[in-house]
């Protein structure tokens, strides 16, 4: 008999630790190669994890909810005498505990001449793999540095290329180091009007905390909400939101639709949807609208000449995931409805992985689908620019016809808004990438 060695994967470069949120196997269990044995959530995706060796588990060394660095041996199975034994590509790193709720920050850190660990780091390169594993930290120690007012950029850890732990961080707060400023864009008093029980230290911004009353249910918030809580705020706090809004005319793209539907359905085996359509549009624009197919670096901004459409997926029974349709101008009506419903299915499935959610350049958000006319999307982190879809339905609207008489018509419409960043894109920018836009869907031919 032969022992295998099951590793948290490598799941991208960035990517320095996972969450092993739930075990689909238990000891005892006999597994086949490749089949899927637990669940990780990641800083970008969750995924499940194969078998890498048909046998039985006989141990299981990371326990559900606990966070530990990549290549980490997180359960072993045994094999058959002879079977080929998987070797982690890296010394294992020993898992630290169950990760728990992050503490409250403490009302003062004393100053002391030196700390134990997580001490002052050298400089890396900017762009480094060092300094993108550092800076890529996992949210729950972000939220911990930021609630205690420390810049976590300055500090060395233990882990991947100096990466700060939980553990780290908390030993340097018992140490007693004075903390070296966060910059914050918030400061001040708290504002009037706050409950009493909402704490807000000076310099930046605290999670406010409540207490619960007889009756309630406090539900922590999962893996998945909390990436997605910390990646809203992070978008927020970057780009300079402005939302522009148009009605647009889908009269055109509807019958063109409902004369396709049932030989495109019969010979491709997917559901035609008004989706690839837009998609289609959306790209056609962006070509003539390069800075809403961009990205802020610093003070450069980068045209990109890829057009990677990010398509926004609700999962159930909550939260969000934005897989991404990668080089769709080279697609058509059959390769982008392809393409945008095995993103779908593979996102609900939780068969996405790290590279299916990264790099996208503009990105579609459809909550029409449920109903709802407008909003205001959030722009994705490295974006410029994301369109919100509502719903699609027949509305009377007023048509001049030929001899110039006005008549009341049906017509499908939807409303359409845009979020873009103000810092790059201006107004007239982006009213003109609607505008185009609107002009392009309502005159489709085919």
């Amino acid at each position: 008999m032969a022992r295998v060695d099951v590793i948290m994967p490598q799941m991208g470069e960035s990517i320095a630790e996972g969450t092993l949120s739930r075990w689909l196997k238990k000891v005892g269990d006999e597994v086949k190669r490749d089949e899927p044995i637990f669940e990780i959530s990641t800083d970008k995706v969750d995924a499940e994890i194969p078998a890498p060796s048909a046998g039985t588990i006989v141990e299981i060394i990371v326990h559900e909810g606990t966070t530990v660095p990549v290549n980490a041996v997180v359960a072993r199975i045994e094999t058959e005498k002879g079977a080929a034994v998987a070797a982690p590509a890296a010394p294992a790193a020993p898992a630290p505990a169950p990760a728990a709720a992050a503490p409250s920050a403490p009302a003062a850190v004393a100053a002391a001449p030196s700390a134990p660990a997580a001490a002052a780091k050298p400089s890396a390169p900017a762009g480094s793999f060092e300094e993108r594993v550092r800076t890529k930290s996992s949210p729950l120690v972000r939220r911990m540095a930021a609630d205690a007012g420390v810049d976590i950029s300055t500090l060395n850890g233990s882990g991947i290329a100096g990466r700060v732990t939980r553990k780290d961080f908390e030993a340097y707060l018992a140490s007693g180091a004075k903390p070296a400023a966060a910059p914050s864009p918030v400061t001040g008093a708290m504002p009037a009007g706050l409950p009493s029980q909402i704490a807000v230290p000076a310099g930046h911004v605290s999670e406010p905390t409540f207490n619960p009353w007889p009756g309630d249910v406090v539900e922590p918030m999962n893996k998945i909400r909390k990436l997605t809580a910390d990646h809203m705020r992070q978008a927020r706090q970057v780009a300079a939101h402005v939302t522009s809004f148009f009605e647009i005319d889908l009269t055109r793209v509807a019958k063109l639709r409902a004369q396709m539907k049932a030989d495109f359905e019969r010979e491709s085996g997917q559901k035609l949807t008004y989706l690839p359509f837009i998609i289609r549009s959306v790209v056609e624009n962006l070509r003539r609208h390069p800075v809403l197919n961009a990205t802020v670096s610093g003070t450069d901004v980068i045209l990109r000449k890829r057009y990677n459409i990010g398509i926004a997926v609700a999962l159930e029974p909550t939260g969000l995931i934005v897989p991404v349709l990668k080089d769709a101008d080279g697609l058509n009506l059959t390769g982008l409805t392809r393409g945008t419903n095995d993103l779908a299915q593979r996102a609900r499935s939780k068969k996405l992985s790290p590279m299916d959610v990264q790099d996208a350049t503009f990105t579609i958000t459809n909550p029409g689908v449920f109903g709802s006319l407008f909003g205001t999307p959030i722009i994705p982190v490295g974006t410029t620019a994301i369109l919100g879809l509502g719903a699609i339905e027949k509305r009377p609207k007023v048509i001049t016809g030929a001899d110039g008489e006005d008549t009341i018509a049906i017509r499908t419409c939807a409303y359409f808004s845009l979020s873009f960043d103000h810092r790059v894109v201006d107004g007239a920018d982006a009213d003109r990438f609607m505008a185009d836009l609107k002009k392009t869907l309502e005159s489709v031919t085919n």
